[in-house]
Parts: C-alpha cells; sequence; structure tokens
C-alpha cells in the first residue's frame, strides 16, 4: 500500500510538472513549425541526449495518458527522419502504452470504469473472443483512442508481454504513416507548399491507411473462419432466410425488393410465433375479456346490464378466426408473388454458403438465421409430469380453467392473468423477483399490481417456485416458508430461449452468447461474416418490431455489403405491454438511466388529472418522461394508460427526429384526447423550468405601466 501511495506521489508530480512547465503548451503544431530549426539543431549537437530525451517525453505523455502524442510522432519525423523517426515512435509508444496499461491494472480500475464504463466493456468482451487478434484490430483500425485502449486492456486479463508485442506491431503501421507525414510537413515554406506531391501524398496515407487496414483485418479473419470450407464457385441464390416469422419475412422482402434472388425456408407455419402463438391471439383474447370487464362496470355509466355469459369456446374460436384472417399477410403465397422463393422442410446449415432441405444443398452469398424462440420452461423439479401450458399449447384449451397459476410477472404472464381474470378463471401469478414488470420502474408496476388486486388476481412476489408436488399443487418459498398452491392449469411466462439447435449452428462454429443467444456484431453479422442472424434468436430485444428494423439489416447487408454497410440502430427502441391499462415505454426509465450513470431530470403527469380519461373512466395511469437535465431533449418515456401503445408514438418520434418537450408543447392536440396528456406534460416541464429572475421583472413592469 505505501509502494503504491509512493508511486502515486510520484506520477502526480510529474503530471503537475508537465503543466507547470507549460510542456503542454509546446506539444501544438505552431510551436512545432516556429522552433522547428532550433530543434533540429539541437538534435545535431547532442543527438543521443536528444534521443533519450524524446524518448522519455513520449514514454511520459502516453503512459499517463496525456495530450500531444500526435504532435510527438510528427515531431519525430520532423527531427530524425521517416525512417529512423519510425524507429524511436515504436520504441516510445509501445513503452508508453504498456506503462499506461500496467497504471490502469494497479491504480485505475474503479475510476476508468466509472468514466469510461461503456467503452472499456466492448473492449473487454472483445479481448474475450478474439483475444489479441482484437487488440491488433483496435490498434491497426483506431476507432477507439488510443489511450482508452491503453487503459481498457489494463482491466483485462491479457499478459503484459502479448500486450506489448502486439500493440507494437498493430501501430507500427499507422506510427509509419504519422512519422513520414511529420517528415515532409516538416518541410512546407509556404501555403503553396501543401500542394506537392510528398506532402499530398502523407495526407492520402493518413487518409486511406485505416481504410485498408480494416480490409486487410477483415481479409485474414474471414480467412481463418472459412478454413476448412470450400466456397462454391456459382450461387443460386443471393440471400436464403431460415424462418418465417417477422425477422424472416421481412429479411425475404426487402431482399426481394432491390431484385435479389432470395429463398425463404419454414418447416411450420408462416408468420411464426407473433402470428400463430403470440402477438395476435393474445391481443384477440385481451380484447374479448376486456369487453367482458366493461359490460360488467357498465353501471357507472347509468347502463345496466345482466346475465352476462361468457362462452369461452367462441372465445377460442374467434382467436382462431382473427389469426386465419391475417394469415395471407404472411402467406407463402403473397411472398411468391413477391418473388421470393417460399420452402418448406428443415433447414440445415452445411457450410458457410450452402443449406440442405429436404435432401437437396441450395448455394447461397449470404444466410440469414431467424429462428427465433421458444418458451423457456424452467427445471422445477416434478414439471415433467405436469401438464403444463405456455403460449405455444395454450391456444388449443377449450374449456376455462376454474383455478389457474401463471409463473411470471412479466408481459405474456400480466396480459393472460388479466385476460383468464377477466373472462373468469381464478388466478394466482407467482414472481421470483419482489415485484412485478421488473424492466419498469416501481411507479409503472405499482399502477398494474394494484389493477390486477382489485380485479380479483392474486398476486405472489418475492415467491420462488421450489417444485410440483403433485401434477396440480405447486410449492413456492416465501420468508423460508414453503406454500402450497393448487390449480387446475398452469402457464408458464417466465421467458423465452432462442432456437439455436437443430440446423447446423453447432457443426458449423457458428457463436453463442452466455445467455444462448446467437452472437452478432453491429452489423448482425455472426462470426462468420456472410452469416446474418435477427429477431429473437440474436436479441437483444425480443419483440417483433425489433425483428423486422433488424431485418432491414440483414437484407442489405448482407446483399450489399461488399460495397456499403450498416450498422444496427438502436438508439429509439419502443415496447408496450398490452394490459388494461396499458403500459409503453422508450428509451431510458429511471432504473435504467441509474444503471447506466446518465443524468436526467423526471417530470410525471398524472392521468386523473386528463379531461378525456375522467369522462373515458380510464384515470389509472400518467405519463413520465425523463430530459437531459437542463434541456428539453427527451432521452425517455413511460405511459402507462388507455392506448399508452398510440400515445408513446410522439416521444418516439421526438426522440428520433430531436426535437423536444418545447416542440411538443407547441403541437395542437385535439381536445379532448387522450393524446394531450403527452401536451400536458411538457406545460409541467415548461412551468418547473421557467425563468423566474426575468418573470419577476416582468411582474414589476407591468405594475410600472399600469400605474
Amino acid at each position: 500500500m505505501i509502494k503504491k501511495l509512493i508511486i502515486l506521489l510520484v506520477l502526480a508530480l510529474v503530471v503537475a510538472s508537465y503543466f507547470y512547465f507549460g510542456l503542454n503548451e509546446t506539444l501544438t503544431f505552431a510551436y512545432l513549425k516556429e522552433n522547428q530549426v532550433y530543434l533540429q539543431q539541437m538534435v545535431r549537437d547532442h543527438k543521443p541526449w536528444s534521443i533519450l530525451i524524446y524518448i522519455g517525453i513520449y514514454v511520459l505523455a502516453t503512459g499517463l495518458s496525456l495530450p500531444g502524442a500526435t504532435i510527438l510522432t510528427l515531431a519525430g519525423g520532423a527531427l530524425f527522419g521517416s525512417i529512423i523517426g519510425t524507429f524511436y515512435v515504436s520504441i516510445a509508444s509501445t513503452l508508453g502504452a504498456t506503462l499506461a496499461m500496467i497504471m490502469a491494472r494497479l491504480f485505475l480500475q474503479e475510476w476508468v470504469n466509472k468514466k469510461f464504463g461503456k467503452k472499456i466493456e466492448a473492449i473487454n468482451r472483445g479481448v474475450e473472443n478474439e483475444g489479441a487478434f482484437y487488440l491488433l484490430t483496435l490498434r491497426l483500425v483506431p476507432v477507439v483512442p488510443f489511450f482508452l485502449i491503453n487503459l481498457g486492456m489494463g482491466l483485462t486479463k491479457m499478459r503484459v508481454f502479448t500486450y506489448m508485442w502486439v500493440s507494437q506491431l498493430g501501430m507500427l503501421p499507422g506510427t509509419f504513416v504519422y512519422v513520414n507525414a511529420g517528415s515532409q510537413l516538416s518541410s512546407l515554406k509556404s501555403a503553396s507548399g501543401i500542394l506537392s506531391p510528398e506532402v499530398l501524398g502523407s495526407f492520402v496515407l493518413l487518409g486511406i491507411f485505416p481504410l485498408i487496414a480494416k480490409k486487410f483485418l477483415g481479409y485474414l479473419k474471414a480467412k481463418k473462419v472459412y478454413k476448412g470450407f470450400k466456397k462454391p464457385k456459382k450461387f443460386e441464390y443471393d440471400m436464403i432466410a431460415i424462418g418465417g416469422g417477422a425477422a424472416g419475412l421481412v429479411t425475404a422482402y426487402i431482399s426481394a425488393a432491390v431484385k435479389a434472388k432470395v429463398a425463404l425456408i419454414e418447416k411450420d407455419k408462416m408468420g411464426g410465433d407473433c402470428l400463430n402463438t403470440g402477438c395476435v391471439p393474445s391481443k384477440a383474447i385481451l380484447k374479448a375479456a376486456k369487453h367482458v370487464y366493461h359490460a360488467k362496470h357498465l353501471d357507472q355509466f347509468g347502463v345496466k346490464v345482466t346475465g352476462i355469459d361468457i362462452d369461452f369456446s367462441k372465445v377460442m374460436k374467434r382467436v382462431h378466426e382473427v389469426i386465419k384472417a391475417i394469415e395471407p399477410h404472411d402467406s407463402r403465397e403473397r411472398y411468391t408473388g413477391l418473388g421470393v422463393d417460399c420452402l418448406e422442410g428443415h433447414a440445415k446449415i452445411v457450410s458457410p454458403w450452402e443449406v440442405e432441405l429436404n435432401g437437396k444443398r441450395l448455394t447461397t452469398r449470404s444466410i440469414t438465421i431467424a429462428t427465433g424462440a421458444a418458451p423457456f420452461v424452467p427445471p422445477i423439479p416434478g414439471i415433467d409430469q405436469v401438464d403444463i401450458l405456455v403460449s405455444e399449447n395454450l391456444w388449443n384449451i377449450t374449456e376455462l380453467p376454474k383455478d389457474m397459476v401463471i409463473l411470471g410477472g412479466g408481459p405474456i404472464g400480466l396480459e393472460m392473468a388479466q385476460a383468464f381474470s377477466r373472462l373468469g378463471s381464478k388466478v394466482t401469478i407467482v414472481e421470483m423477483h419482489h415485484r412485478l414488470m421488473s424492466k419498469e420502474d416501481a411507479d409503472v408496476a405499482n399502477v398494474i399490481e394494484n389493477r390486477l388486486k382489485e380485479e380479483g388476481v392474486t398476486v405472489l412476489t418475492s415467491h420462488k417456485a421450489l417444485r410440483f408436488s403433485a401434477s396440480n399443487q405447486l410449492v413456492v418459498e416465501h420468508d423460508s416458508k414453503e406454500l402450497t398452491i393448487t390449480f387446475e392449469k398452469i402457464l408458464v411466462a417466465v421467458g423465452r430461449k432462442a432456437r439455436v439447435k437443430g440446423f447446423g449452428l453447432e457443426d458449423l462454429g457458428v457463436k453463442l452468447r452466455a445467455n444462448g443467444t446467437i452472437e452478432t456484431d453491429e452489423y448482425l453479422r455472426t462470426n462468420f461474416p456472410n452469416i446474418f442472424a435477427c429477431g429473437d434468436v440474436t436479441g437483444p430485444y425480443q419483440l417483433t418490431h425489433m425483428a423486422s428494423h433488424q431485418a432491414w439489416y440483414c437484407a442489405v447487408n448482407g446483399i450489399f455489403g461488399f460495397l456499403k454497410k450498416f450498422k444496427v440502430d438502436y438508439s429509439v427502441v419502443p415496447w408496450a405491454t398490452y394490459t388494461d391499462p396499458e403500459v409503453a415505454t422508450v428509451g431510458h426509465t429511471e432504473d435504467s438511466a441509474k444503471a447506466a450513470g446518465q443524468e436526467y431530470e423526471v417530470y410525471k403527469y398524472q392521468l386523473d388529472d386528463l379531461d378525456r380519461a375522467i369522462a373515458d373512466g380510464e384515470t389509472d395511469g400518467f405519463v413520465k418522461v425523463l430530459v437531459s437535465p437542463g434541456t428539453d431533449k427527451v432521452i425517455g418515456a413511460t405511459i402507462v394508460g388507455a392506448e399508452a401503445s398510440v400515445s408513446i408514438l410522439e416521444f418516439v418520434q421526438a426522440m428520433k427526429q430531436g426535437f423536444g418537450l418545447n416542440k411538443i408543447l407547441g403541437t395542437i392536440h385535439p381536445y379532448p384526447s387522450l393524446g394531450e396528456a403527452n401536451k400536458y406534460l411538457a406545460g409541467i416541464w415548461k412551468n418547473s423550468t421557467k425563468p423566474e429572475k426575468l418573470l419577476t421583472y416582468l411582474e414589476r413592469f407591468h405594475q410600472w405601466r399600469r400605474s
């Protein structure tokens, strides 16, 4: 500990001296040009000392992450020439980078994580996945500032010696480019010298080197991953999409729209989970349940209804009719008409360019994996002896369960809990977390939990499922005590697991993340550059609209990636839970902002103050918006209330198009409407940020005018 303190004091003294003696002011291009002749003379007169001093300053500047490394590199060329200068800078930069890495490892872990957490997290993931090759990539293509690489690598488990030689190798080409530029710039006598071939050549090198290096590294990486596979000379398809859900459908649609030849392979029903077992059937049953609820509460509007009979089999029949009505939108006939080869069967990827289907091999330049996800069934003892329901078989039941347990307090569990409760089941929610809707803020979850309880749903939070003691009994634990719950049916809704098995990924060597999803980069490429993945199978969002959004990038990058690639955009992602009242969110919640270290101001408007909500009897809920401190820039919004999934769109647009609460306040909203809540929220922001001092002066001004 004492040694560390001594080292820290010495370093602090060095840094203080660096600024006190004005070294930071000397490391500028202007200073270098003004003192060029003098510095060159010093090198000639005192060469050994000059070299040592230069290397020493360079090591300290880079080792302590002080400004000036770029100027020092240019100075290396100006003072020593291209070749010798590159040699000196290479040694100095490697020593300095290694010093910075060691310093970060010894002293700065907490500070670096706090200040540069997100960038460092990305570096750590890269090192875990690719090791030294990832460091080489960062050095050759400096998309991350070098000082951050030095600090970040200190927080990894990479060996110091490995870090040294990889850094030296990776920085060498870039070092030469900058040193060479310095050697040419030093010869400038006037502005006309900028047009000399040597100087122009140096600038060209500075501009194109990262591009060349990136292409070269991509080639090396591809060569490594494709080793052992034979690439076909000709291809039947430009794109093959595996999976006929939202992700695969949009991938095929976009590919066909640009006249690429595309095949879409689906082994079961087109439309995927959303159409057949998820979004569509769940909204259909929610609508039926909502009608029942309102019919039972019409007395508050002066309407008396007696004898409400619920025919559950007819409710479920309509659910399937809704699915049938929407099926043509996702049908093989429609997509065939759009130019897609719709193929049926079990696909298996047998090489990066080949998919086996029904005994035949299809060749393709690119593949998109869009196989979605399946309900996750937790390994609770005895669960294999129980006839459980999941989202896939829930829609096959024709009789309403008398007693229903729902395992999971997320969107699916809550929507179905409310629906079946309103239709007449006695519903119990079992949630291991201390509250429902763990992705939302506590005030949001409280509104939904209170509504469910008012409607007769039993909500058991902080209850852990231990085992099934019989085919219709679940034993749970709460506060170290066991409780047995009897049920007729149990719905397991604790999450979804990516479908990654059974179609060749294991044999091919496609990398998976720790959570079981397919690992993809910012272009949605797997570790095979021509194999892409989108939707629930890769995440990070298990949302139908996100699957469609990602699919555009898979199609465009897969078809045109050799010319131009596009990074997938996750900057503005909305989602909704279709309970009554609905919950809709975009961007940060308060919890996520705190976790990310994002500063924010929060404003809230309660719907019990809104005229339309009062008239409709829909006063539960609020509008909550997070803005950047001191501005009207929206960084997150949550609406709890009727039609929240519609009202949230104004904030989605604000975040996407870059306008703030001031513009929303100045926009005319129809009266009376639920959308007015957004404007009133903006008014609360305006009132809380009004210029009090200016208003005081205005008040005095008006008093003066009246006197």
